[in-house]
């Protein structure tokens, strides 16, 4: 979230939230490991404090979730050495905690826990009627125009990897401006749709979650090269069809970029824990995630409920059921 480490695994991730009364906020954000400019704006931003440890860990269990049968789990052991490298899974925890961070502050802001902003107002929808019927739009365009000004980006330089994390902290954020959707609401008699209330709402961070994985899947592979007519380099990635030599294709904004190959991920390294010892599908992913060194199978029994039925009044009666299960997981 700091723009050099995306989603560093605070120590304070599981403290209680909440700004607390007077300058309780203040403390929470010296607890967070953020820049000198990014505190200060947190200690003018009550509220902020919790929900940058709302977006961190959202972005941390949605990563982990996208990425629960792949080689790679996202988890936060090797994390740091992970950062400082050009590959596509750092190009992925830029975009998701970037998108986590908007999706968050914009949720917090339709919330009202934030001080500084509250429900969307975009132009040509009924929000003060929408609010009137108890319905608050979701301030995305609040949270945008903050989170540039908290990451204080920058395109300035020549630094490659510099320009491919700016890249992929955007690709995050419009990932978040492509899932924002009109919810309408009708009101009338019988229900009737004589009066209609409109307002913005994001979707859920799991579309989000989703969307971003695809692009990590079709991530391209980037080198800098210069730009004669602009007079500063760019990015560039593999040559398409009706490019030129010359002229290599650009990536598109939506495009997840990386500059290196990644490493297998099978053996422990400084980069991940491998995955000996990982559960897998035998049908599914168990070659690929154990990396040829095979899989163990162990049975076990586990507990259930089952055979439930509602009882009059208000009570669901069930009884415990026992089942065989199978579990593989990787050899060393």
């Amino acid at each position: 979230l700091t723009g050099k480490e995306a989603l560093t695994h605070f120590p304070s991730l599981g403290a209680p939230g909440g700004s607390g009364p007077g300058k309780g906020h203040v403390k929470q954000c010296e607890l967070l490991q953020l820049s000198r400019k990014q505190k200060r704006l947190c200690r003018r931003e009550p509220g902020l404090a919790e929900t940058l440890r709302d977006a961190i860990r959202l972005g941390i269990l949605e990563c982990q979730f996208q990425f629960r049968s792949e080689r790679w789990n996202c988890s936060l052991e090797g994390r740091p050495s992970l950062l400082k490298r050009g590959f596509k899974e750092t190009a992925f925890l830029y975009a998701v905690s970037s998108a986590a961070l908007t999706h968050s502050l914009a949720r917090a802001c339709s919330a009202g826990r934030m001080e500084r902003c509250t429900c969307d107002d975009s132009p040509g929808l009924e929000n003060r009627k929408a609010w009137q019927w108890g319905v608050c739009g979701d301030n995305l365009k609040y949270s945008t125009k903050f989170l540039k000004k908290f990451l204080g980006q920058k395109r300035i330089g020549k630094d490659l990897r510099a320009k491919v994390d700016i890249h992929n902290t955007n690709v995050g954020i419009k990932a978040v401006k492509n899932g924002l959707k009109t919810t309408c609401k009708c009101h009338g008699v019988s229900g009737s749709c004589a009066v209609r209330t409109c307002w913005k709402q994001l979707s859920p961070f799991h579309e989000i979650g989703r969307l971003l994985k695809l692009r990590y899947d079709d991530a391209v592979k980037v080198f800098s090269t210069s730009n004669d007519a602009v007079g500063h380099s760019e990015l560039a990635g593999p040559h398409r069809h009706g490019h030129s030599a010359k002229h290599p294709a650009l990536p598109r904004p939506t495009d997840l970029v990386y500059v290196e190959d990644s490493p297998s991920f099978c053996r422990p390294s400084k980069y991940s824990l491998g995955t000996a010892g990982r559960t897998c599908s035998r049908e599914g992913n168990c070659d690929s995630m154990c990396c040829g060194r095979g899989y163990n199978t162990q049975s076990r029994l586990v507990t259930f409920s089952c055979h439930c039925q509602v009882q009059w009044c208000c009570y669901v009666e069930c009884q415990q059921c026992m089942q065989e299960e199978v579990v593989y997981s990787c050899k060393q």
